[in-house]
Formats: C-alpha cells, sequence, structure tokens
C-alpha cells in the first residue's frame, strides 16, 4: 500500500552506462554528473565530478558492473547513483539500454554505448570505454522550436555549430513538442572549464537556460 523512503544528503546524481557481453566480460564508462529539469535530464558533464571524485568514481563503476553480472544483463545498461554528502553512492535508478546520460561517448570515447550494443549482439569482443578528453552533453528538446511568442521556428543551427568542438546530433523527429527529445550537442574541449565555457555558448545559441 505505501513505499516508506528515508531522505538522503543528495550532493549529485552520477550515471554510469556498462556494457557486459554473453561471456560475463562487462566494461564501464566513466561517471557523468547530471542535471534534470522538470524531471527530464538536461545537462551531462564528464569530469565535472566534485571533489573527491576519486573517492567513488570507480566504486560506481564497479557497482554497476555488479548490478549487470547479477541481472546476468547481456548489453548496454545505465546504472544512476545519488552522491552523498559523505561521498556514498544510493543506486537510484537502471535504464536497460543505452542512455541520454551516456550520449557522450559518441563523439568522447574510443567506443560509443552503441558500438558497445552492437558488438554484444554481434558476439564481438567488448570496445575500449576510454574518456579522449572532457565533454559536456547538452539534451535538445522540443522547447527549443519555439520563440518567445510561443510560435514555432527553426533554431539557428548555424550559431550552434559556430562554436569550436560542438557536435550536433538531431534524432529526425519530425514533431518539436514541448518535453519532447529532439537531440543533443556534445561539447568537446581539452579542459573542463573550456568545455563549460563552449557548453554555455551553445545553450545561449539555443535559448537553454545555464545553470552548470
Amino acid at each position: 500500500p505505501c513505499v516508506l523512503e528515508a531522505f538522503v544528503p543528495l550532493v549529485s546524481e552520477v550515471s554510469v552506462v556498462v556494457a557486459r557481453d554473453v561471456k560475463g566480460n562487462a566494461v564501464a564508462y566513466r561517471p557523468s554528473t547530471n542535471e534534470h529539469r522538470d524531471g527530464i535530464l538536461a545537462v551531462s558533464l564528464v569530469d565535472s565530478l566534485p571533489q573527491d571524485a576519486s573517492r567513488y568514481e570507480s566504486t560506481a563503476q564497479s557497482l554497476a558492473k555488479d548490478i549487470a553480472h547479477a541481472l546476468n544483463y547481456v548489453g548496454v545498461l545505465c546504472v544512476e547513483f545519488f552522491v552523498l554528502d559523505d561521498g556514498s553512492l544510493v543506486a537510484n535508478e537502471m535504464a536497460p539500454r543505452p542512455h541520454n546520460s551516456g550520449h557522450y561517448s559518441i563523439d568522447a570515447c574510443i567506443s560509443s554505448q552503441f558500438d558497445q550494443q552492437a558488438r554484444v549482439m554481434a558476439g564481438q569482443p567488448l570496445g575500449d570505454p576510454s574518456c579522449l578528453c572532457p565533454s559536456v552533453m547538452v539534451n535538445i528538446l522540443g522547447d527549443v522550436w519555439f520563440d518567445s511568442q510561443d510560435e514555432l521556428r527553426e533554431p539557428d543551427w548555424s550559431r550552434v555549430l559556430q562554436v569550436p568542438g560542438a557536435k550536433l546530433h538531431l534524432y529526425g523527429k519530425s514533431d518539436a513538442r514541448k518535453g519532447r527529445k529532439m537531440g543533443h550537442v556534445t561539447v568537446l574541449g581539452s579542459t573542463l572549464s573550456e568545455v563549460r565555457s563552449r557548453a554555455r555558448q551553445v545553450a545561449d545559441a539555443l535559448g537553454i537556460r545555464w545553470t552548470i
């Protein structure tokens, strides 16, 4: 009849994408730090974990693998964790598929989460999940197709693509609706401060509120 849950001293949320094959081999990506707005993922940052991230980064990756092993899961799995103020982790949610918070891997990793899914399904060896550079993934919702008067118009993609390191991914959906995931922009750079600055420019170009 009810679920009783405790309040937790939440600092942030991180996601770990793990890929596991039929032989039980597993690899995990670097955690991304997530910001949600109205219950929808807005931004994921890699290499932007809170101070002392080393205390829990490897733990989050290990726990995600443990969950995949315990479920005898085959394929790509995303595990979301709450990071508490003492650095401990609480598993929050699982997505049995490639996940928004792992989209950075398309541009910022040697093998993307989609590469891994294809490899696993084809019975091929897992790819290298190593991260090549800091990145920020900015989710594009249908909201950006509407101006301040709520009139439908095309976003200024040229202004987005003028930002150095910006990689635009549109999902080919014909109807733009508010709250609907229409695509994302991955912003790459050599330092975290650089990708933050570039991502802010992308957000400004799309009229997305930027708080990170």
